[in-house]
């Protein structure tokens, strides 16, 4: 029972949630994976390296088609996502622990980068800082 509810938590939660809440949620879900591919490599398990990177190469083309290139900054940041797909894929290819590391310092930046902007954007909107003081 407990399994279903997780389940219904998690649809929710992305149904309700905000594009950048959404966002957040995919830099997150791809760390996730590139955290149980270096599990995966460290127990010599290439099936599961190779599907958990694969995971993590979906969320950041889904990221890349999501994104707008109308500005340079979005040309440069599509530039990244394509270096970090091609870090994935070398350290799946390669067995690469080094490759995975340099795509996950990428997705973290990318990921706290992201937070800071949510934050700045709910106090402006709200007035209020974290913890509810303004």
């Amino acid at each position: 029972m407990a399994i279903n509810y997780q389940n219904a938590y998690k649809q929710n939660t992305a149904n309700t949630a905000s594009p950048g809440e959404l966002t957040l949620m995919l830099y997150n879900g791809c760390l996730k994976f590139i955290n149980r591919a270096k599990k995966a490599m460290e127990e010599n398990n290439v099936e599961q390296r190779n599907e958990n990177i694969a995971r993590a190469e979906a969320i950041v083309r889904e990221l890349m088609v999501t994104l707008k290139t109308e500005n340079e900054v979005g040309k440069n940041m599509l530039r990244m996502y394509d270096f970090i797909i091609n870090r994935l894929i070398e350290a799946n290819i390669k067995n690469d622990l080094d490759a995975l590391n340099q795509a996950e310092d990428f997705v973290i930046q990318f990921r706290d980068t992201w937070k800071q902007v949510l934050q700045i954007d709910r106090q402006k909107r709200y007035g209020a800082t974290v913890g509810g003081k303004a």
